[in-house]
């Protein structure tokens, strides 16, 4: 057996300074990225250019081929995160130049559902994170409090979930933007990692009663179809639910949450990856009193609500107008109008600039073949896509 030419203490030491390495060279790389969107608002050029993407990865998928002996999904896995990160940086520099007096608030105070550790939460402190802004926190106890909070000027900001990909559509929020004077001015998708957690590791055949809130309950139904004689029990949101549990300590009751979450109230994770769905994400959207401008060099979304005349083909009409000047459209949602029985309003995500040309000669049409249309905002794309390679 042949002898181990290093130490485990020795190793690791090593590995312990090519961490501190990469640290640097990741740092470095990061204010290069910098002073690339400080050139393109010189040149006017978009923060992505898919071709040098695609030039660049398959340069690094070769390379670490031969010289290293890397495989391709490991580089195109890492060199993902590492582009992501640089697009939102630029995005982010971009933004501070069109939106001075935001760049100019190291603080913001964020109204999100729930205590601490509940998916709002964490959505808020991840979206500010990237903005480099540290959070005053607002706990609120369902979604029309996170509006009116915001309305009010006790936040300046608020975070609300919008969609998910198992569950849907989250109607109360859709609902609330029909009314609301706010401007949504940003968004996050944030994957979702339900997990049964309990103040004790106990038996799943011993749960009696399971709290959480409404749509866990939804994403996680077939798990919890499989649980015989379990009482489910809603609450504002996940983290008062493992508040709850907390609070009862018995061997009958957990919640579903997050596992990092539960930590936060004491709690033990029994079972992990519950949803329907292995890919389980939430996109939320972020709402101000005013208005962002976002740079015309940045993939930005326009959000706007209409309701059509009541003859055959109205909403056709709508979507023509949108197809002929090359609009895509990422989602369509239709709610009822509140007193207006069999009516609908549409809430329409445009892959749009809003003071593009062909956009606002699409809103003017739209706006004469519609009863209503409002915009309820434009706002920097922060779903940044994977760059597509053939090799």
């Amino acid at each position: 057996m042949a002898q181990q030419k290093y130490s485990l203490e020795e190793i690791r030491l090593r590995l312990n300074e090519l961490d501190d390495n990469l640290l640097k060279l990741f740092s470095e790389r990061r204010q290069l990225s910098i002073e690339v969107a400080k050139s393109k608002v010189e040149t006017s050029k978009p923060v992505r250019d898919a071709e040098r993407e695609q030039q660049l990865l398959v340069k690094l998928i070769n390379a670490g081929h031969d010289k290293y002996h890397l495989d391709a999904q490991y580089i195109t896995k890492l060199f993902h995160t590492i582009i992501e990160d640089s697009v939102l940086l630029q995005q982010s520099y971009l933004q501070n130049l069109a939106n001075p007096e935001l760049s100019r608030k190291p603080l913001a105070r964020v109204a999100f559902l729930g205590a601490k550790g509940s998916y709002s939460h964490l959505a808020s402190r991840e979206y500010f994170s990237r903005k480099n802004m540290e959070l005053i926190e607002v706990n609120c106890g369902h979604f029309k409090e996170v509006a009116s909070t915001v309305e009010s000027g006790h936040a300046d900001y608020g975070v609300l979930p919008i969609e998910n990909t198992s569950s849907g559509s989250i109607n109360e929020v859709y609902d609330l933007l029909q009314h609301t004077t706010l401007y949504i001015v940003g968004e996050l998708t944030l994957p979702i990692e339900h997990c049964l957690v309990a103040t004790n590791d106990i038996r799943l055949e011993d749960i009696k009663v399971l709290y959480s809130h409404p749509q866990p309950h939804q994403q996680c139904s077939e798990f919890l179809s499989r649980l015989e004689g379990v009482t489910l029990k809603s609450c504002a949101s996940t983290a008062d639910a493992m508040k709850k549990v907390k609070e009862l300590n018995r061997n009958d009751v957990a919640a579903i949450g997050n596992a990092s979450s539960g930590k936060l109230y004491g709690l033990q994770s029994l079972q992990s990856q519950i949803a329907n769905q292995t890919e389980n994400h939430t996109r939320f959207i972020v709402v101000a009193r005013k208005p962002v401008e976002v740079s015309s060099q940045i993939p930005a979304k326009t959000t706007l609500i209409m309701s059509t005349t009541q003859h055959a083909g109205s909403l056709v009409e709508t979507l023509l107008v949108l197809q002929r000047y090359g609009i895509n459209m990422t989602k369509l949602e239709s709610r009822p109008i509140m007193g207006n029985p069999w009516e609908e309003m549409f809430y329409v995500d445009l892959e749009a600039q809003l003071n593009s040309e062909h956009m606002q000669k699409a809103l003017a049409e739209l706006t004469k073949i519609t009863k209503h249309l409002k915009v309820l905002g434009c706002y920097p794309s922060e779903n940044v896509k994977p760059t597509q390679i053939k090799l």
